[in-house]
């Protein structure tokens, strides 16, 4: 199975990348750009444009068929009520959260919907079906993202793709802790944790679900 993982190189991306391999799968790992060698096939590109997508699915095909699109791109920003969030960082967590998503599904849905064959897996977050005060536009951007990949789901109905869409809380990554120092860490979700939901959601035992929005919580 090949699979493409975008934001490969993160906190969270680094352990799914190895999660994979274990599992047997090919992995193609993409990122903005890449510092050191990887134990793995690797793209350089930007997500965040049609253009880089459609280049990023270009590369993936050279390595095989498209089985499963993994996309972990994403990023937090907020602090501040919805009447004092600012028109930037409004728009920041849109193009980062959703519009990258759709961007990188879309490029990967025409070789999946050609092949009659194909799993999208993205990350979400709890905060999208549970919001927490003064994080709108965090929590509104995965809201939508969550929209994207039902209808995703729903379409790939005729076409044997799936869309599902995991639930983490805090992610424990290196980064998470430099901001939150002073929380508890073992109540966070780790890394592996949520590799081994991804791995299942792209296997054939998952063939039947899809359009599921899965929830990882851990004890926070």
């Amino acid at each position: 199975m090949n699979v493409l993982i975008t934001g490969a190189s993160g906190g969270l991306g680094t352990a799914v990348c190895q999660e994979f391999l274990a599992s047997g799968a090919k992995v193609i790992g993409v990122d903005r750009g890449w510092k050191a060698p990887a134990p793995f096939a690797t793209i350089s590109a930007d997500v965040s444009t049609a253009e880089g997508c459609e280049s990023m699915v270009k590369q993936a095909l050279e390595h095989g068929p498209l089985d499963a699109l993994v996309h972990l791109v994403g990023g937090f920003a907020g602090g501040s009520g919805v009447a004092e969030t600012s028109d930037e960082t409004w728009d920041h967590m849109m193009n980062l959260n959703l519009r990258t998503a759709f961007c990188c599904i879309r490029a990967a849905l025409k070789p999946m919907q050609t092949a009659g064959r194909g799993r999208i897996v993205a990350v979400g977050t709890r905060m999208a079906v549970e919001p927490s005060p003064n994080f709108a536009a965090y929590a509104v951007s995965k809201a939508a993202l969550v929209a994207l990949v039902k209808n995703v789901a729903a379409e790939g109905q005729k076409f044997g793709v799936t869309a599902n869409v995991i639930l983490p809380s805090t992610i424990d990554t290196p980064a998470n802790r430099a901001a939150m120092p002073k929380v508890d860490f073992s109540r966070w979700v780790k890394p592996e944790s949520i590799a081994k939901v991804l791995v299942f959601l792209v296997s054939d035992q998952a063939a039947d679900t899809s359009g599921a929005l899965i929830p990882i919580y851990g004890r926070a």
